[in-house]
């Protein structure tokens, strides 16, 4: 049986599946996952040569052990393979753990062959993350970072096809496949912030202030993401032709040409592809003084073990025991 949201997935997945590659699934044994695997299974059955499914297990609930079973006997009977990595209880962080979930995802890819990571995210789960960092604070990078495919490396990418689905559609798909959903308790824990973004203050935008809420926010973050990709490619334009041909150097004159945004996009680039490290935002500030002032002199500014010169409409960085 064929449905609305078959298609849907169908035509999601057009443009980002490649052809006869290995792909692997992860899966938690929620409503997300066991949509995500079912069609995945129904849509592209030619793939399941090349599937595996993947779940990680924190060890934080004392029902681990059975949940484990119920997925080995799901996976069994749609005879899709399985790998199932057991993390050790540990007090972890929300982030902490998303990190470590990804990391154990990319490693198992890499080291198996697998091509495309594929995650059950929905549009409730964009939104949720949206909202989540916007209250932390957070750039335009941290609103966008749920999106459809994200780059690894050359030969691994992370796809998210359920984008545009709603939960409560994902809902009624498992319930008229009888899919054995299971439910985890800990997603009723208000004491988990997302959790009370999901059932408090999503219902109430929706009921005092846009009954389409999920719609319109999802609307401004693809245009938002758009804009963001626009951003990024322009700021590795901007360095490529500001960074010295043979030392760690920036070229000043050219930068400040340039809007500020690309400015600050730039350094940071400068920072991450040389150095591995974040610029923190003093020591950005700085030199975004620098870049603009237009008689700025000879400057050394010390950051992190490193040591950034300004000097002849250059700007030059090394690590300090290198100077």
């Amino acid at each position: 049986m064929q449905t609305f949201l078959h298609n849907k997935f169908r035509s999601n997945l057009f443009t980002l599946l490649q052809q006869n590659i290995h792909v692997l699934l992860a899966i938690s044994g929620g409503q997300d996952s066991l949509c995500l695997i079912k069609l995945f299974h129904d849509c592209f059955p030619n793939y399941n040569k090349y599937l595996e499914a993947i779940y990680i297990d924190h060890q934080w609930k004392e029902d681990s052990i059975e949940h484990i079973k119920h997925i080995i006997n799901f996976t069994n009977q749609i005879k899709v393979k399985l790998s199932i990595y057991q993390i050790k209880h540990l007090h972890f962080s929300e982030t902490q753990t998303r990190v470590l979930r990804y990391k154990i995802l990319v490693r198992h890819a890499q080291k198996y062959g697998y091509h495309q990571i594929i995650l059950g995210h929905t549009q409730n789960d964009r939104i949720e993350t949206f909202l989540q960092n916007l209250i932390r604070g957070t750039s335009i990078d941290g609103a966008t970072s749920l999106n459809w495919i994200r780059k690894i490396d050359p030969t691994l990418s992370i796809i998210r096809p359920l984008l545009n689905f709603k939960r409560q559609e994902i809902t009624w798909f498992c319930r008229q496949f009888h899919l054995p959903i299971w439910s985890d308790i800990t997603n009723y824990n208000y004491n988990i912030k997302r959790n009370r973004l999901r059932y408090e203050f999503m219902p109430y935008l929706k009921q005092y202030f846009n009954p389409n809420i999920e719609e319109s926010l999802s609307s401004f973050l693809d245009i938002s993401h758009n804009d963001n990709t626009y951003i990024k490619e322009s700021t590795i334009k901007l360095y490529m032709i500001s960074k010295h041909k043979r030392l760690i150097s920036l070229n000043i004159n050219i930068l400040k040409q340039q809007h500020i945004t690309l400015q600050q996009r730039t350094l940071q680039l400068f920072y991450q592809y040389n150095f591995n490290k974040t610029i923190g935002k003093s020591i950005l500030q700085k030199i975004i003084a620098i870049i603009n002032n237009k008689n700025s002199i000879a400057t050394t500014i010390y950051s992190n073990n490193l040591v950034i010169q300004y000097q002849n409409g250059w700007l030059y960085a090394n690590f300090a025991n290198t100077i």
